[in-house]
């Protein structure tokens, strides 16, 4: 048995350009810690049209026993819909634990919908909507 000592799985949410009202919403019912990186202040600016600048990369929430992260909808050919704007988020680890999850995963996973692990600025990204539908994220440690 393989054991995954560096990796996490939350809850995921996104959003259609009011992720930080609606985090800091939820952070006002929970309370917790609530951290919020938006597109102008990470490397991604450089990649992405001004008009995007102001959305959320990332936001995470954390509570003593809640805890879920969320982003703006930023993807440049799919809309969101009921269905596809909740999904399961796993972060950290390293490129290889990453691959073999994404891989596992990606068996009857809708082609049209399965963008493969590749490194961006900010360390490895891939996403997939397995063979349920259910819709994973995925970042961690870029390849070696």
């Amino acid at each position: 048995m393989y054991f995954y000592n560096m990796l996490n799985l939350t809850p995921f949410l996104l959003f259609d350009g009011n992720c930080a009202e609606a985090m800091t919403f939820y952070q006002s019912c929970v309370n917790g810690e609530l951290t919020i990186t938006k597109i102008a202040d990470t490397p991604m600016k450089n990649h992405m049209p001004p008009q995007q600048h102001h959305k959320v990369a990332h936001a995470h929430l954390k509570s003593s026993s809640i805890e879920f992260s969320a982003t703006d909808w930023l993807h440049p050919k799919r809309a969101p819909k009921p269905g596809n704007t909740v999904a399961m988020y796993i972060n950290g680890g390293t490129y290889n634990e990453l691959r073999k999850i994404f891989d596992s995963l990606a068996t009857g996973a809708d082609k049209e919908l399965l963008d493969d692990l590749q490194d961006m600025p900010f360390g490895t990204y891939g996403h997939l909507a397995d063979r349920y539908g259910v819709h994973w994220f995925f970042q961690g440690g870029k390849a070696a």
